[in-house]
């Protein structure tokens, strides 16, 4: 038999309201104690515990302890890939207030998707990089051109290491707000943690948008050769 019934366990847990709200906030790639889930959930701090240990225990989300403190986490990329996926197919939430609109331009501007660049910003990062001959795309992945391993050295990215680790190099991502592709595993990650440490980007405290800095805007049109605007 070649059916898997746990996969309807785990479509169970990530489609209750409330864990999709708390899977939705940890995909900015960062740790989180149940308390500032909780309340970026809409929910009760006992319930988002509940919820907590359910996601644990099918392994979806992960969990540090440091002293009496406890931290949550997505489990790895093929989660946050799914429900990016996820996102992509779901009707877009309804505004209701000035707030809410903020921090939807926001998100749509520039996020993160788990560890790798997402928005229309992480679109026109791999659409550059197709049209300068950066990368090239495939079926459901994109290769680095022999030009393209020659820029991302003068970037500072160093190609064979990120290859070494053991997940997806170069995968494709559906973008929920884009409706398109853009570039996630390894070299999406490394291209991220490049642009911070450039501070051509910035995350911004209890969100996965980020903010693109004035000398990100000059250095992402000197070198990717496009305009982005908080449009």
């Amino acid at each position: 038999m070649n059916a898997n019934p746990n996969a309807a366990m785990v479509a169970t847990l990530v489609s209750e309201a409330s864990r999709a709200a708390i899977l939705s906030v940890l995909l900015d790639g960062r740790f989180h104690p149940a308390s500032e889930l909780a309340y970026m959930a809409g929910i009760k701090p006992q319930t988002a515990s509940f919820h907590l240990t359910k996601m644990v225990d099918a392994n979806i989300v992960t969990v540090e302890k440091q002293g009496r403190h406890r931290y949550y986490g997505i489990q790895n990329h093929e989660v946050a890939q799914i429900m990016e996926s996820l996102l992509s197919i779901s009707p877009p939430v309804e505004i209701k207030s000035l707030k809410q609109a903020s921090e939807d331009k926001s998100l749509r501007l520039a996020r993160t998707c788990y560890d790798h660049l997402a928005g229309n910003l992480g679109v026109q990062l791999t659409d550059s990089l197709i049209k300068m001959g950066m990368i090239c795309e495939e079926n459901d992945h994109f290769t680095v051109t022999e030009k393209g391993e020659e820029f991302f050295t003068t970037l500072e990215i160093d190609l064979e290491r990120i290859k070494k680790k053991r997940r997806s190099f170069s995968h494709k991502c559906l973008d929920w707000s884009e409706r398109r592709y853009h570039l996630a595993g390894a070299l999406g990650n490394a291209l991220l943690e490049r642009l911070l440490e450039l501070h051509w980007v910035q995350r911004l405290p209890k969100t996965r948008a980020i903010k693109i800095t004035p000398e990100g805007k000059k250095g992402l049109k000197e070198t990717f050769f496009f305009d982005i605007t908080n449009h």
